[in-house]
């Protein structure tokens, strides 16, 4: 599970919504969605593989954003993000933020993570990389 860094305010609470959130699950997309998404510009794809897995391939229009920097990632200023990840910061309200990874395990903790921090449009694509590579690969 995804930590908050200690002695940060609230970083005991965010772990415990965290946690509790992945008994409950959390939205997700299919396969088909997420092209009808994708062919219509209306989602922000947020690949949170690690930089060696995305460079070997990963869906077009993907932002790569490891998990282990997601959170720091979504909390940081505009200019800071847009400078080191070269794309506009996702919007707190943005309606389709989908996250993968290769099998659905890393894109369910980022989609909570993301919840947690109040972006809820945040979903999961559920088929992940896997499933992209199997049928549009």
């Amino acid at each position: 599970m995804l930590r908050a860094p200690a002695g940060r305010p609230g970083a005991a609470f965010l772990r415990l919504a965290v946690a509790a959130r992945t008994m409950a699950g959390a939205p997700t997309v299919s396969l088909p969605e997420l092209r009808s998404l994708l062919a219509s510009g209306q989602t922000r794809l947020i690949d949170v593989r690690s930089r060696e897995e995305a460079a070997a391939g990963t869906i077009p229009g993907a932002l790569n954003i490891p998990v282990s920097e997601l959170e720091s990632a979504l909390q940081m200023e505009p200019a800071a993000f847009q400078a080191l990840y070269s794309a506009e910061k996702p919007k707190l309200e943005e309606e389709n933020l989908i996250f993968f990874c290769q099998m659905g395990k890393r894109g369910l903790q980022a989609t909570q993570l993301a919840q947690g921090l109040g972006y809820t449009g945040a979903r999961n694509f559920a088929g992940a990389y896997r499933e992209w590579s199997q049928k549009e690969g």
